[in-house]
């Protein structure tokens, strides 16, 4: 009987059809905050020891992830689960929405003329990167937005809070 319940509420906690702009906006936000801080993370460190753009890009978006899934792993174990089952939940929860974002983002900046070879104290560098958070953010959230509604992505989050 008390697995029929658990079923129920997980069933309960992720309606497929539900998703609203704000709950997907929200999950945006979410995957931008750990990306973002990532993505900065890797292109300082890159950009301050002179590494190439290969390498610096690689250890961004690899931030970028490591963070990402840091967030929701962190949230989930703070809401009890074990290590295992929180890290299939983050995993679940966010590479879809982490690697629209990366792509998105990543394309923007190699695709702007001069900002690979930008350095910190440019403006340019920033703009490239601020840029194309804001656009990724604007292609990322309807993915999110119908992720939610089919019951993944962040909604496998929301069940266990």
């Amino acid at each position: 009987m008390d697995h029929m319940d658990h079923s129920t509420h997980d069933h309960e906690a992720r309606p497929r059809g539900t998703a609203t702009w704000g709950t997907a906006v929200k999950a945006t936000l979410h995957c931008l905050t750990g990306c973002a801080i990532g993505e900065i993370l890797g292109m300082v460190i890159g950009t301050a020891l002179g590494w190439g753009n290969v390498p610096t890009m690689a250890l961004a978006i690899g931030l970028a992830f490591l963070f990402g899934y840091s967030f929701t792993l962190f949230a989930v174990l703070r809401a009890g689960l074990g290590l295992g089952a929180a890290i299939r939940v983050a995993l679940a929860a966010d590479t879809i929405s982490i690697t629209v974002m990366e792509v998105v983002d990543n394309a923007i900046i190699a695709l702007t003329p001069g900002a690979m070879d930008a350095h910190l104290t440019d403006g340019l560098f920033w703009s490239a990167l601020l840029g194309g958070f804001a656009v990724a953010f604007v292609i990322t959230t309807p993915v999110n937005k119908w992720m939610i509604g089919r019951g993944k992505g962040h909604a496998v989050v929301h069940a266990h809070h």
